[in-house]
């Protein structure tokens, strides 16, 4: 099971490089080109377009299932951890609302992503921000040091995703809390699409049941899990997999939890 755990992850690692270097999709169907087109579909995510207009323009490259943002209630001087931070655009914006005080953290297994988001974060001018190179069930993050940590549909793509959860657990402070939007599933997802390994990139084939997601993060430690499915993100992950009615299976949900 460890060698299939790591060939997904070096299939997706693969995956999102392709889409860093090209700055759109390159077969990579939860994400769009970016410009006025990201700035479009981000806009469906939740996002404001007063706050997409104020990132570097290459962070924005369309990716993600919500905006989590919308749900993390940060305040100045807290320490954030983005879990799969891609291109940035959520730690950009969580630098915005912590200020001088606080600190963002970035982890991504990408190196490609990760380059990318360097240079916006020097092209835009975030000194607090700090890009880690790492997977996301093995954190090169401290214990009990992070406030908040955020996710933006990157979850469903760990073959682990225990690990995931008790990592989580591990890094946040005691009253951290845990806003993540993710996608999740709502009925059976037939055999055609599980073992398409485009669909898994395409963060649909790894989704899990919101009665499973919270079961994990019990199990790792978590109280007050608060899960919310999106019915209205069955018109944009439609658009991920056009024909193929994805969209009857899997949802985008925001889920939180304290520790």
């Amino acid at each position: 099971m460890q060698k299939d755990n790591d060939q997904i992850r070096d299939d997706v690692r693969k995956r999102y490089a392709e889409t860093a270097d090209s700055c759109g999709c390159s077969g990579t169907p939860c994400c769009t080109p970016s410009g006025s087109k990201a700035l479009a579909v981000s806009e469906k995510l939740g996002y404001s377009r007063e706050e997409l207009e104020a990132l570097p323009e290459e962070s924005n490259m369309g990716l993600g299932c919500g905006n989590p943002l919308a749900i993390a209630s940060l305040k100045e001087g807290e320490t954030v951890l983005d879990l799969g931070s891609g291109g940035g655009i959520d730690c950009f914006l969580a630098s915005m609302k912590v200020g001088d005080t606080g600190r963002v953290i970035g982890v991504d297994m990408t190196p490609e992503m990760l380059l990318k988001a360097r240079q916006g974060a020097i092209e835009g001018g975030f000194v607090n921000v700090d890009f880690r190179l790492g997977e996301i069930e093995h954190l090169p993050v401290a214990d009990n040091t992070v406030d908040m940590i955020i996710s933006n549909c990157v979850i469903n793509l760990s073959p682990d995703k225990p690990q995931v959860m008790r990592e989580s657990y591990r890094v946040l402070k005691s009253g951290g809390r845990l806003a993540i939007s993710d996608v999740v599933t709502v009925r059976d997802l037939p055999a055609s699409i599980k073992n398409d390994f485009i669909a898994y990139a395409g963060c649909v084939a790894g989704s899990v049941t919101t009665s499973l997601y919270e079961e994990m993060l019990k199990e790792a430690g978590f109280s007050e899990v608060k899960i919310v499915i999106n019915e209205a993100s069955k018109a944009f992950i439609n658009e991920w997999f056009p024909g193929m009615d994805i969209e009857d299976y899997v949802r985008s949900a925001t889920i939180e939890a304290i520790k």
